[in-house]
């Protein structure tokens, strides 16, 4: 697993620094704006990215948080807990998402 931001993510970074900085800044002050431990937080932007369904975001998140500990159950827990709100076909696009994360070892 790479602790590195993607690719364009970076080049957006060089290209645009005080846009990224701002940006940084931004996500720094949401995460310490309340009482949630870190890996709550991570729980929960799994979730977020999931729910919206945006892959590269769901993909970012769920590597951040294993870097904190959070086990494939845990995340796998999130995708179930979409089923009632997102239905069947949703929770099984974010299973087939988890899977191409754990399968590239």
């Amino acid at each position: 697993m790479k602790n590195q931001p993607p690719k364009r993510f970076t080049i957006f970074m060089d290209k645009y620094p005080e846009i990224a900085n701002a940006y940084s800044a931004l996500g720094d002050s949401v995460h310490k704006a309340g009482p949630l431990d870190e890996k709550t937080r991570a729980l929960i932007k799994v979730a977020i990215s999931g729910g919206a369904r945006m892959e590269g975001a769901f993909h970012s998140h769920i590597k951040k948080a294993r870097m904190l500990g959070v086990t494939r159950e845990e995340v796998e827990h999130i995708v179930f807990l979409t089923l009632p709100t997102l239905g069947f076909p949703s929770m099984m696009t974010l299973l087939s998402w988890v899977e191409d994360l754990y399968k590239k070892k």
